[in-house]
Order: C-alpha cells, then sequence, then structure tokens
C-alpha cells in the first residue's frame, strides 16, 4: 500500500501496533461529533480509516452554532448516546459536559506527554493543538502604527462603526466572553462588551465571516470595516489568499493574548468505547497535532515533543503573554457569559 503524504509509517509502527491491535475492518463504526472545521479534519479522519481500518462516521456543526450544537445535541442523547467521541474546536463545552458527568475518563497513552492542565484531573477530556484569538487588520484601511495593540483600544472613538466580531453566544466568540469574565471579573468583561457594542461593532455569522469582511474592507451591505477579533486559523485564509490584512496578537504585552486548545472526549455510555479509545489515541498523537500545525489550520501543539513548521504569521504562547485563565472556573461561568451575550448582542 502506498504511503499518503503526510502520514508517517513511524506512527503506524510505534502507535497503531499497541494502540490498534485486534482491529478489523470488519469492527463498528465509531461516531464522531465535531466542531472542528470539516476541511481540517476530514484527512485526519481518512487516514485514521486507512491506517486504523475503523470507520468514523463524523457528524459536524455549522457556523453559526460552532460547538453549541453539537453540545446540545449530547445532553439530549444523554440517556441514548449516539455518539462515541466528542472532538470539540474549544474546551469550555466540554468541562460543562464533564461537569454534568458526561464522559467516560480514559488515560490515553498519547497524552502522557502533555502538560498536566492539559488533561482532566479524572481523565474525561484531554486538550490539544491550540489557536489564539487574534485582531485582523486591513492593512490598507489602518497604518501599521495606527493599529489597536489591546483589545480594549477597540472601544476607542476612533474605531467607532468599524469593528467586527462573530456572534458572542456561540464557538470561540462564546468561549471568549465566559474566558474574559473569568480573567477580569464579570463586570469589568461586561463593560468592556457593552462598550464595544456603544461603539457600534458590527456582528457577523461566524469568525470566517469575520475575517472575510475584514480582508474585503466591508460588510456585505457596504458598510466600513477595518480590523476583526477572529481565530487565528480563520486570518490566515485572509493571509494565503495574499489579501491586505494582518494578524495583531493583543495585550501580548499586558494581560496577555487568549489561546484555545481543541478538546476531546469520549461519551459515557458511548456505543462503542474500543473504537472511540483508538480514535482518541490517534487524535493525541504527535503525528496529528504536527499536521493541524502545519496544514491550512496551523494549529500550535500543546505536546512538547512536537517539533513543526509554524508560519511566522503565527505566534506561540512561548513568544506571546498569554491570557491567565482558569478554564474550569470560565466553564462555571459559561451561562452568566452567555445570557449575557445572548441578551445584549444580535446578528444576522
Amino acid at each position: 500500500m502506498r504511503e499518503r503524504p503526510g502520514i508517517s509509517w513511524r506512527w503506524g509502527i510505534a502507535c497503531f501496533v499497541v494502540a490498534l491491535a485486534g482491529c478489523t475492518p470488519s469492527e463498528p463504526r465509531v461516531v464522531l461529533y465535531c466542531a472542528q472545521d470539516r476541511d481540517f479534519a476530514v484527512p485526519l479522519l481518512d487516514d485514521f480509516r486507512q491506517y486504523a481500518g475503523v470507520p468514523v462516521v463524523p457528524k459536524y456543526d455549522t457556523e453559526k452554532n460552532k460547538s453549541v450544537g453539537l453540545y446540545e445535541e449530547l445532553i439530549a442523547e444523554k440517556d441514548r448516546p449516539r455518539c462515541d467521541v466528542f472532538w470539540n474546536n474549544e474546551i469550555l463545552s466540554t468541562i460543562r459536559l464533564q461537569k454534568k458527568g458526561l464522559l467516560e475518563p480514559y488515560e490515553s497513552p498519547s497524552a502522557k506527554p502533555y502538560p498536566e492542565e492539559m488533561k482532566a484531573s479524572d481523565h474525561t477530556w484531554h486538550a490539544f493543538a491550540t489557536r489564539a484569538r487574534i485582531l485582523l487588520v486591513n492593512t490598507k484601511l489602518v497604518p501599521e502604527k495606527d493599529r489597536p495593540r489591546s483589545l480594549f483600544d477597540l472601544t476607542d472613538a476612533r474605531w467607532r462603526d468599524r469593528v467586527v466580531m462573530a456572534k458572542p453566544q456561540f464557538g470561540t466568540s462564546a468561549t471568549q466572553v465566559a474566558c474574559l469574565f473569568q480573567a477580569l471579573g464579570e463586570e469589568r468583561a461586561k463593560q468592556y462588551y457593552l462598550d464595544l457594542k456603544a461603539n457600534g461593532v458590527h456582528i457577523a455569522p461566524g469568525n470566517k465571516d469575520v475575517a472575510l469582511w475584514v480582508g474585503r474592507g466591508q460588510t456585505p451591505t457596504g458598510q466600513p470595516v477595518a480590523l476583526g477579533i477572529t481565530d487565528t486559523d480563520d486570518a490566515m485564509e485572509e493571509v494565503r489568499g495574499q489579501h491586505e490584512v494582518a494578524i495583531v496578537y493583543p495585550d501580548r504585552d499586558g494581560m496577555g493574548t487568549l489561546f484555545i486548545p481543541n478538546a476531546v472526549a469520549i461519551v459515557k455510555g458511548c456505543p462503542n468505547p474500543q473504537g472511540a479509545r483508538r480514535l482518541v489515541d490517534y487524535l493525541l498523537s504527535a503525528e496529528v497535532e504536527k499536521r493541524l500545525a502545519e496544514g491550512e489550520s496551523h494549529q500550535v501543539p500543546l505536546n512538547p515533543d512536537v517539533k513543526a513548521t509554524l508560519p511566522r504569521e503565527i505566534e506561540t504562547p512561548k513568544t506571546v503573554r498569554a491570557l491567565a485563565v482558569d478554564f474550569e472556573k470560565a466553564a462555571s461561568l459559561w451561562t452568566a457569559a452567555e445570557t449575557f451575550a445572548r441578551r445584549e448582542f444580535t446578528g444576522p
């Protein structure tokens, strides 16, 4: 069998011989609920099928309700789980499922090299492959000397009606609200978002839309947009498209930039726990983190053993101060943060 580009036979020998012993193509499928972008997940899942011999049936969410929709489905299905593995593109909804007792403990051998803070104390979830919440700036509209350096700069009158962010009730935008509730305190975080609202922030359906609008310099209705709050993976699509944009890591020398990891977990009572463990081992492998880093999503590895080449635009918690946030506490603030965001913001 010819090796597919990007897959190492060393991974197949070193990991799958042990982790996938006894696996045959006739084994039951693994059902994956996946909040990671389809374009980034599909090649990895295809290779897992090929090398593990375990068919994966993924269910993806939509850009408009990132991660939240799948979380709600897992809650609805708790008495009769359909999902084996939840691959979340953020971490707070996964911790919320843990707190509800809906995740199965599993101490994956692939997780051993990761920092302890990237693993649940009860082994019900594991974090991997992080990305940053950044500012994407239209360089044609904003010269370098005038670019904002902090999230709080966006509340200044000079940026009135020129900033865009995704709906703060969903996905990593919602994660950022809850994380700021925890890191700044609830009242200060609320005031920040109220100041953004008063300054005429535009609301886009999702983070991809934020990046697209900034790259074009306007909303679909023609309103000017100079910069936006989005994720590094979405921003890099505009960078690769050679649009006139630049990435700014906000508060890099102050409170820090928010980095949000992926999280993977096995659903309690899932139909195929053996297959679920194999998929978790694969997703936490060094090979997968390297591919996520060097692929188009450019997500920063959390496994210290992974050596990956990242584009110059992608910085890491080693080069940029990371926001000090307690994800466990932020998850407990999710309901308050989401209620506030839903009440104060509407969008397309």
